[in-house]
């Protein structure tokens, strides 16, 4: 499993300070490993992901949104490393007025400028305007905070353009450091300016000053004739020779220049088509330009010439002006029906898509192209998928020349799934379960795991694209990063909400699909009736492992969490919830159900090599096993955040509880087939040995030379420790792994064991105390003997000692084995043989007094010498016995029998003496 990266560290932002969007270059440490891991970006707590551009792991460029704080941090939020830090911050400026004739980065309408003194819109030229600096001297920005001056002058603006211009504003804001002599070079300024507005038609009079003089001589002279004649005769008949000579003139200068006024008509009329045509060659190139800026790509371009055609000849009425107009609509059709084909065209990244959108709404695309997208990308997915699920299908059936990929699980990111179990090495008590293999191993996956890890990794790398899709139509990004066309956006917006619905539909579908081709594969019983064909498919030709399924588990899981970083809302991911509860249920069965034919086995894997507590190693490879199966299970029993605990159902707890209680007896009947097994069945060729061990070779001799009885002995033993350690400990680790049901599994698992242990006890007891009970009666009446006619006692007779020899064998042979059994084994022995003692004495009708001391002696004899296993039952039996007998009258009996007694402890003491002491304590039946 791959280390996790370090989170994000923001260490330089250039430039650090700007209005709202300005580019900025973002420097630091960890800031992702590609664009797919860059998942969040927030400058002064505003969402610029959708602008940035991940350049490399320690650069990333992006435009700063519309933020509500002034100044704050740049956190960059990766997949790889989690939410980052930054040791610098931003500025967020307001932004400043733009003057007509102020050098700007983005586009301002000159044609359009709005006069807030006067109220009204003037079309003028911006070279007609006031200037930037009225004041004429260099304006020196001061350092006085924007918010101090809007609290100094409410209400009022240092725009001099503006309705409430405040000078005093003006002059803090760009002259607060000017000097005082500077300041009146500015007012001698303005008074200049302000002359200019009357020096205009004072420089028209001087220009025709001597157009004057020459008409105000003309009308002297006039005035001057007239006075000297003095008559009216005189007066009217210069103003006729006046008339005269001007009609003569006028009559002149029309003959004269009829020629040249008719060229300067002919050229006046060529001038002014030439300026047409040149002044509206935009329009007659533009169906040209439209052509190969389509060729070259430069779908931009084309949009703003068009936009500005339609604005300037969109509703002409020249007829010319008509027909090249329409060829530029018949262009931009085919341009629009190209982005689209382009934007539904699959696959595609969600730049594109963006760029295509844009474009189209630019230039009022019919219907709804995101909307479009959005459907086609949708189907794209699902044919992915469904084409995914039958390329492997038909890989698994033979049809392909393909073989499946290898997955080498150790050096994958994920957690490994395999603990290979199929080890031979015999396993000694406190021993471990190891893996078998190094990491350089490499396990071929079923094409079911593979398929699963394919279809996965398919869903999680479109769907993020297909989601900010999504969030982009939602927002109206699509049409406007920098909020812009508000018309658009609000458009879409509405758009947006009216769809909302069906995009649910949508992700809805391709979650049930994905989760549907998963149980087609995995859990196909659990696909109803006519889906098995759509979804399913596979040949099952054994179920997967249930460490395979943990592997896809953890698949599934990373999938989930990948989608749920998206942001899209949990009940639409439940259905991948309840799949992973399926999976994890489906593990834990599959894996109880494998875990009892392994424990089958293990009788394969019995060498009866025995330790010094009277245990074999199978004890401990039943725990370890057991251990191992619920180890395996750990991350499969843990819950994710938002995963349900896997025991919530009643039925699962239910079927685990079955399964468990069905492994501990399946052990159990291991050990039953193990310890009745006739003495020609035992098989050694099959033995799993250490070869490690010094007692290879003794321990195969060893088997091969055991008694039924030794088995016996050797199965009670293990029981016993099973009973006392095994089974609490098993209960332990099911209770630490969450298991329910702990007091039936211990219960009904105990009550088998002590089952098996008494009926084995019993046959233990019935293999070595009826041949001892047996030959009690025989022995007695050996050589005719007869209770009431016998000699005077000598000793204790033969049958009673060997009886205790043979009872001397059975504490050797269970010493051996396991000195704890000896008290529980020897105390029961001892009632059989005080049983039947007693009955003999009971169904003898009289005794001598010589046969009543004897018997007295040898009841004495073996009751004495096998008194420290005596049970309430024994000495019950011994006291029927006596009592059976005569009392002895005489003081000379008592003495003889106490001589006897003595003499008989004394002539086998050596034998006598396992009967003499035992530091453990014997054990009721």
């Amino acid at each position: 499993m791959s280390r996790a990266r370090q989170p994000p560290l923001v260490t330089g932002i250039s430039p650090n300070e700007g209005i709202s969007w300005t580019k900025v270059t973002i420097r630091g440490e960890n800031l992702g490993t590609g664009p797919t891991d860059l998942i969040g970006l927030t400058i002064c707590g505003h969402n610029c992901l959708l602008t940035a551009e991940w350049m490399s792991a320690s650069k990333i460029v992006c435009r700063v949104g519309q933020a509500k704080n002034d100044k704050g941090d740049i956190i960059v939020t990766t997949k790889s490393g989690g939410k980052g830090t930054s040791t610098v911050s931003f500025k967020l400026l307001k932004p400043e007025k733009i003057g007509i004739l102020d050098q700007s980065a983005v586009w301002v309408d000159e044609m359009n400028y709005y006069d807030m003194r006067t109220d009204r819109n003037k079309g003028i030229p911006p070279l007609s305007l006031r200037p930037a600096n009225p004041l004429g001297i260099e304006i020196d920005k001061g350092r006085f905070p924007q918010k101090d001056l809007e609290a100094l002058f409410p209400g009022m603006s240092a725009d001099f353009t503006s309705e409430n211009f405040s000078a005093a504003w003006y002059l803090i804001e760009n002259h607060s450091t000017t000097s005082f002599d500077q300041l009146k070079t500015a007012v001698v300024n303005l008074k200049k300016q302000a002359n200019k507005k009357n020096e205009g038609s004072l420089a028209y009079v001087k220009g025709g000053l001597s157009t004057f003089f020459e008409a105000q001589d003309a009308l002297s002279a006039i005035h001057q004739k007239l006075e000297a004649d003095g008559t009216e005769k005189v007066e009217g008949s210069m103003t006729q020779k006046l008339e005269n000579v001007l009609n003569r003139a006028s009559n002149t200068a029309d003959t004269l220049f009829q020629e040249v006024l008719g060229r300067k008509d002919k050229a006046d009329s060529t001038r002014n088509a030439l300026n047409v045509l040149q002044r509206f060659k935009f329009l007659f190139n533009l169906p040209l330009n439209i052509e190969r800026n389509i060729q070259k790509g430069d779908y931009d371009v084309v949009i703003n010439d068009y936009e500005k055609a339609k604005s300037l000849f969109g509703k002409t009425e020249v007829q010319v002006f008509k027909k090249y107009y329409a060829e530029v609509e018949t262009r931009i059709e085919a341009l629009r029906e190209l982005l689209l084909d382009k934007l539904l065209e699959t696959p595609s990244t969600l730049h594109d898509q963006k760029r295509y959108i844009r474009y189209l709404s630019d230039l009022h695309a019919p219907g709804d192209p995101a909307w479009q997208c959005i459907g086609a990308q949708h189907q794209w997915i699902l044919q992915l998928m469904h084409n995914c699920k039958e390329s492997y299908v038909k890989e698994q059936k033979g049809n392909s020349l393909l073989h499946s990929p290898m997955l080498d699980l150790d050096s994958d990111v994920r957690p490994s799934p395999i603990g290979h179990l199929s080890q031979t090495a015999s396993l000694k008590r406190g021993s471990s379960f190891q893996s078998g293999r190094d990491d350089a191993w490499r396990y071929k996956a079923p094409q079911q795991v593979v398929f699963v890890e394919k279809l996965t990794k398919l869903v999680v790398s479109q769907l993020p694209n297909f989601w900010k899709l999504w969030i982009s139509y939602v927002n109206g990004s699509l049409f406007s990063e920098t909020a812009e066309k508000s018309g658009q956006m609000e458009r879409s917006k509405k758009n947006a909400r009216q769809r909302q619905n069906d995009f649910k539909k949508m992700i809805q579908e391709v979650m049930y699909s994905l989760v549907k081709l998963i149980r087609g594969a995995l859990l196909p019983f659990s696909l109803r009736e006519g889906e098995s064909r759509q979804y399913g498919g596979w040949e099952m030709k054994s179920e997967l492992s249930g460490q395979w399924l943990t592997h896809v588990i953890q698949t599934v899981r990373l999938s989930s969490e990948s989608l749920t970083a998206l942001e899209i809302p949990n009940d639409m991911l439940q259905i991948i919830q309840d799949l992973i509860l399926d999976l994890r249920v489906r593990c834990i069965i599959v894996t109880l159900q494998h875990t009892a034919e392994d424990i089958k086995r293990l009788a394969e894997k019995e060498d009866w090599v025995v330790d010094n507590e009277g245990l074999t190693s199978l004890p401990s490879q039943f725990e370890q096993c057991i251990i191992h199966s619920l180890q395996s299970l750990k991350t499969v029993l843990d819950c994710k955040p938002g995963e349900a605990s896997v025991f919530q159902q009643q039925k699962t707890q239910e079927d685990v509880c079955q399964l468990s209680i069905g492994i501990m007896q399946v052990f159990i009947d291991c050990l039953e087939q193990l310890s009745t097994k006739p003495d020609g069945d035992i098989d050694t060729a099959h033995l799993s040995v250490d070869v490690s061990s010094p007692d290879l070779f003794g321990s195969i001799h060893e088997d091969s030379s055991l008694s039924s009885e030794q088995r016996l002995l050797i199965a009670l033993s293990n029981c016993r420790y099973l009973e006392r350690h095994t089974f609490l400990n098993i209960a332990e680790h099911f209770e630490k792994h969450g298991f329910q049901g702990l007091e039936k599994i211990t219960q009904v698992s105990m009550e088998s064991l002590k089952e098996l242990d008494q009926r084995l006890f019993e046959m233990y007891i019935e293999f070595k105390a009826d041949p001892i009970v047996g030959s009690l009666e025989p022995g007695i009446y050996a050589g005719y003997f007869d209770w009431k006619d016998c000699l005077v006692p000598a000793g204790v007779r033969n049958y009673l000692k060997e009886a205790l020899v043979n009872i001397i064998a059975v504490h050797a042979e269970v010493f051996t084995i396991s000195k704890d059994l000896v008290p529980r084994v020897m105390s029961r022995v001892v009632e059989a043989v005080s049983e039947e003692l007693s009955r003999l004495m009971q169904c003898v009708s009289s005794f001598s007094k010589n046969g009543a001391l004897q018997a007295r002696l040898e009841i004495c004899a073996l009751r004495d010498t096998v008194a420290i296993y005596l049970t309430p039952e024994s000495n019950s039996s011994f006291k029927q016995a006596l009592e059976a007998l005569p009392q002895l009258s005489s003081g000379t009996d008592k003495k003889l029998l106490e001589e006897l007694l003595n003499k008989f402890k004394s002539s086998m003491h050596l034998q006598l003496t396992c009967f003499q002491a035992s530091s453990s304590a014997m054990m009721k039946t």
